[in-house]
């Protein structure tokens, strides 16, 4: 939840006596700072009730920066990277590494892409856990867990193989051109 009131005043809510270092620095870890400096006003730009002039990435992004100047023992995440596109999932799955290590961590997601990586996975199905452990040990159970793994990331990973194995932006564009030479 953003307040209507300015990024640096968002960020340092529940640390008022926080100084623009700190908040500068939470911001980087959060993957923030670069969008911050592109706003109008930078740190002191207004964003309006609930962050309304900020895209869903953003508001995230700015939240976690909260989350890491306060600096919790215990962290829960509730669809930390729900309704945002896939290049603001990277940014907000980077700056989670940053904010889960070192802590103990819920995260409740929907996403597997935001779980994979967890100690411990509990799977729910109807209100029940219906599974639980590691993202390689729930694969091998062959339940829900793969089902959902075969809807959500292999389709996701077959792509970034079948991407990569074009190679770079630039060296693609290179064989593009030289290509249309021939």
């Amino acid at each position: 939840m953003l307040f209507s009131t300015t990024i640096r005043e968002n960020i340092a809510y529940g640390s008022p006596d926080a100084n623009i270092n700190d908040i500068i620095a939470a911001a980087k870890a959060a993957q923030a700072h670069e969008f911050i400096q592109q706003l109008p006003d930078g740190y002191d730009t207004v964003v309006g009730e609930r962050g309304i002039t900020l895209s869903g990435g953003q508001r995230q992004r700015v939240a976690i920066a909260r989350a890491l100047l306060l600096n919790p023992r215990i962290l829960i995440l509730d669809d930390s990277t729900s309704s945002v596109d896939t290049q603001t999932e990277l940014q907000i799955q980077r700056a989670l590494i940053n904010l889960m290590h070192g802590r103990t961590t819920f995260v409740i997601a929907h996403r597997l892409s935001t779980v994979h990586r967890a100690d411990l996975i509990l799977v729910m199905d109807d209100g029940q856990i219906v599974e639980q452990g590691t993202h390689m040990e729930l694969l091998a159970q062959g339940g829900l867990y793969r089902e959902i793994y075969a809807l959500q990331l292999s389709d996701q990973e077959s792509f970034h193989e079948a991407i990569e194995s074009f190679g770079t932006p630039a060296e693609t564009s290179s064989l593009t051109r030289e290509e249309g030479r021939e």
